[in-house]
């Protein structure tokens, strides 16, 4: 029998141990899910919108349970654990109030009596999740994907086994009928033969580029639907007319929440030569504030990165990094998962910080001497998923806006996902939209309908 052992990685200690899905269990999972589909389809928006309301009214109500959950799996400060919940709760009310109108028959005049577009759902979609944001991730495939018509099967990262499972709880508890989610406690080995399943219709993953690659080249090679979302290495540009104080908090929280575990997380600093000096002294005296410790307690802001490895990892690209000159001045240290805040200034173009995706709590600062310059470090990057830039002249940051080769740019203000944008990045960031109307369109079939009399 194939187990999956889950562990705490603030006190190293086993959570559960899991039993994983046989093959034979997969394939009924899947055909229970397919079955639902053609009934589920059927159901109106009045009652999908119903339900949806009641997985977010039992997210608000049960989002201690469920926060404690991830807090213990992957290490997210139980605070920011709660925040997640509540977000959940956002995007299922966004898509209970606005998915009818997102998929609106589009009436297109032709030569034809009646021409328009249908928006149909295509069937039972595979989700393939990471740790990093264990509830959030799966909530925005989900909710639209659900609205729509289709069905959630879901293969989450395996340190989080505990979160994947109460997802597919919220569902049973608030009212779904049975397989319209489902979790699938499987390894990544099985991924290739899930997708070959000829009732799974399409494929979105949130993970590595590698990971992304892979999944890519095993839906197309099966002529399937799929959207990818992967790393960032996102740039804070920062201009010298910006507003300090309010830019050192916004870099902070960037860099920061989630202990640096997030692909949209403001990874490279990008600040004017003129104000680095007074800006990294300010930037430093807010980060050393920051309070490390255990996830459970509500204080904490920076907890452990979810497993050992990562941050071994982040270690490895730090000390290559000040041996090619970086200086660290602040933080560096790691002692098991836990790796201190850190800030490394003198950051050039060819170190590991700057050129590679950083998954925990350092902030690589570069400097430049004209915005043409900042533009140019900033697309230097392989990923193109966000962008934010600080100044005060908002009409020039939004004609240098058009100049990244990114998914988003925001000014004065962190990189988000909020359910009313399309989310998503371009480059080795991945391809396709998450949330918004462009979301749930994803996983639909846009069927022509032409009638002559």
């Amino acid at each position: 029998m194939s187990t999956t052992t889950s562990k705490n990685p603030y006190t190293g200690k086993e959570i559960e141990r899991y039993k994983n899905h046989t093959k034979a269990e997969v394939s009924e999972i899947i055909d229970k899910a397919d079955k639902r589909f053609y009934s589920w389809r059927e159901t109106s928006f009045s009652e999908r919108k119903k339900l949806m309301l009641a997985a977010a009214a039992e997210l608000k109500k049960n989002k201690q349970e469920y926060a404690e959950t991830m807090t213990a799996e992957m290490g997210k400060p139980i605070s920011q654990s709660i925040a997640e919940i509540e977000k959940c709760a956002w995007v299922c009310e966004y898509y209970a109030e606005n998915a009818q109108n997102q998929m609106q028959d589009e009436i297109i005049k032709t030569d034809a009596h009646k021409s328009y577009v249908r928006y149909e759902p295509m069937g039972v979609v595979l989700a393939i999740m990471p740790w990093n944001y264990p509830f959030w991730q799966v909530f925005r495939f989900a909710a639209p994907a659900l609205m729509a018509g289709n069905i959630g099967v879901l293969k989450h990262a395996s340190n989080v086994f505990g979160s994947a499972l109460n997802i597919e709880k919220v569902f049973k508890r608030a009212g779904f009928p049975d397989n319209c989610f489902s979790t699938l406690l499987v390894g990544s080995d099985a991924i290739e033969d899930i997708i070959k399943n000829d009732k799974i219709k399409a494929v979105t993953l949130t993970g590595s580029g590698p990971a992304g690659s892979s999944v890519a080249s095993i839906a197309g090679k099966n002529i399937k639907k799929s959207v990818l979302e992967l790393g960032g290495s996102n740039a804070l540009v920062v201009l010298k007319d910006c507003d300090m104080e309010k830019t050192i908090e916004t870099c902070v929280q960037a860099r920061f929440q989630n202990t640096g575990q997030s692909c949209i997380a403001g990874k490279r600093l990008l600040i004017d030569v003129s104000i680095e000096e007074e800006f990294v002294e300010k930037l430093v005296v807010k980060v050393r504030e920051l309070k490390s410790g255990d996830p459970a307690d509500e204080e904490t802001y920076v907890g452990t990165l979810a497993r050992e490895d990562l941050a071994e990892d982040l270690e490895k690209q730090v000390n290559a990094s000040v041996k090619a000159g970086a200086k660290i001045v602040i933080g560096g240290k790691r002692q098991g998962a836990y790796f201190e805040p850190t800030v490394l200034t003198n950051v050039t173009k060819n170190m590991p910080v700057f050129t590679e995706e950083t998954f925990g709590p350092a902030l690589s600062v570069t400097t430049f001497k004209t915005a043409e310059e900042a533009v140019e470090l900033s697309n230097m990057s392989k990923f193109g998923l966000g962008v934010s830039i600080f100044t005060k002249n908002i009409e020039e940051a939004e004609k240098l806006s058009f100049q990244f080769d990114e998914g988003a740019v925001f000014i004065n203000e962190l990189v988000k996902s909020d359910p009313r944008l399309p989310f998503g990045g371009i480059k080795e960031s991945g391809y396709g939209r998450e949330l918004s109307e462009h979301g749930i369109h994803e996983f639909l079939n846009r069927k022509t309908i032409f009638i002559n009399k």
